[in-house]
């Protein structure tokens, strides 16, 4: 690894997000996804379930442990108001035969045990993971030494046994664990090794105290092994730092004042393949001067190419840009890039302009010439409300208005550097590759109502 990380930026190029890119944001046909409605039933009432992923094999695939599939998920308690369920998310897993059913396995990680520092490698059989609250992460299934091995990397906001609240965030993994299975179920349990694998270096990353934007970010991995080299990898979001913008507007083409927005996605390297063991490289894509956040960074491999997709928020852009919660994408001929945008501005799967906060975090995987996008069903019939009118709404209010639970999944299309929505599943209906679909419409916005459009 080169010992000065800004000597690596000038051996390469980065790939950026521009803001000339991002003021071609526009909705259409191709890049809209219908409208939500409640499903008949949640996968569990009693939980807010939001940020969701798969288990993957290491080359990437869905995971099927004796006919089972699993998914993780962010949770929290029903009853508790949805703006405040970060503040104590805890990991889930679910898991189905069907990719339809689900059925809630609970939290992953043993919270009861006794309160540690956070910072540093964990003791062996200490089952606590880092944080008070962990968020969104990804789950590797490892077969390479023929019993599976389990990986669930989180991140670990907060200092555990901190009183109030604190945004500190670090990249983390509990590592071991057990998949056991009969013909009533699966179920995961410890103990798992939990160890902080990254913290921002303040030169490639920025670290909280560097921060000046609306939103610091170092969170999010996710495990990818890239298919043509074999290198092993792990995505980040990031905020890279700018330390003097009246300096660095000309390289960024940017205001000044639009380089507080200095989103980025980061990767780190593991030399020797562990995937415990990781080195940080400098980022694939920088957004700064044109977005915030470049959440739950991660890529599809198809015919070839590397599509590298992200949420983002309307709220994130840069002063001068108008953007969506959407899920926007980049592609290129190779992981480390040179990435262009999806459909000229990077746009590629949005909410109505009716129901714009309807879905988010969104997460896409291959599906033979297709890719599915899964997401979770956020605010609804909100009739002209800004999430910001929704905290100062009766308590009642705001939870009726909030799906809490998985969205439906959404078919796109994918041709070189254009993408098109081509129809819709079920709620949380996540198919395995080898499933047949449904027929696709004439337009998928004929559907009879039943989920399948």
């Amino acid at each position: 690894m080169h010992d000065d990380p800004r000597s690596a930026r000038e051996e390469r190029t980065i790939s950026r997000w521009t803001r000339s890119q991002a003021a071609a944001i526009r909705r259409s046909e191709e890049t809209l996804a219908p409208v939500v409605y409640p499903p008949a039933e949640d996968i569990d009432p009693d939980l807010h379930i939001w940020d969701t992923w798969l288990l993957r094999n290491r080359d990437g695939t869905v995971a099927e442990i004796d006919g089972y599939r699993v998914i993780f998920s962010l949770t929290a308690p029903a009853d508790l108001l949805p703006g405040k369920r970060h503040d104590v998310a805890t990991i889930r897993y679910f898991y189905s035969r069907d990719g339809r059913e689900w059925t809630c396995g609970g939290p992953v990680f043993d919270e009861g045990a006794e309160q540690r520092s956070a910072g540093g490698r964990a003791k062996s059989g200490d089952d606590v993971p880092f944080g008070s609250r962990q968020w969104a992460g990804s789950a590797l299934y490892d077969e390479t030494d023929g019993d599976g091995k389990l990986y669930v990397y989180y991140t670990a906001s907060g200092t555990r046994g901190e009183t109030d609240l604190t945004y500190t965030q670090r990249l983390a993994v509990g590592s071991g664990g057990t998949v056991e299975t009969d013909d009533d179920g699966l179920e995961i349990s410890g103990p798992f090794d939990h160890e902080i694998l990254l913290e921002p270096d303040g030169t490639e990353y920025e670290r909280e105290e560097q921060s000046r934007g609306m939103i610091y970010t170092f969170r999010d991995p996710w495990f990818f092994e890239d298919p043509q080299t074999g290198e092993t990898c792990l995505l980040f979001e990031a905020n890279t730092p700018v330390p003097d913008p009246e300096l660095e507007s000309d390289r960024y083409d940017a205001d000044p004042a639009h380089l507080d927005f200095n989103g980025s996605v980061g990767i780190a390297v593991s030399p020797s393949g562990d995937p415990t063991d990781w080195e940080l490289r400098s980022p694939i894509l920088e957004g700064v001067g044109t977005n915030q956040e470049l959440e739950r960074p991660h890529v599809v491999v198809q015919d070839g190419r590397y599509y590298l997709f992200l949420s983002s928020h309307e709220h994130t852009f840069a002063e001068g840009l108008e953007g969506y919660d959407a899920l926007y994408g980049f592609v290129a001929d190779s992981l480390h890039g040179e990435y262009v945008p999806l459909n000229e501005s990077g746009l590629v799967l949005t909410n109505p302009e009716s129901a714009p906060f309807q879905t988010y975090s969104w997460l896409a995987y291959p599906h033979r010439e297709e890719i599915l996008v899964s997401s979770f069903f956020n605010y609804y019939d909100l009739r002209g409300l800004s999430l910001d009118d929704v905290a100062n709404l009766p308590d009642d209010e705001q939870q009726r208005r909030f799906g809490g639970t998985l969205a439906p999944t959404v078919r796109l299309g994918v041709d070189g550097t254009e993408t098109r929505v081509l129809g819709v599943l079920d709620h949380g209906h996540l198919p395995l590759p080898r499933e047949e679909l449904p027929p696709l419409l004439s337009s998928y916005r004929d559907g009879d109502g039943d989920g399948e459009y």
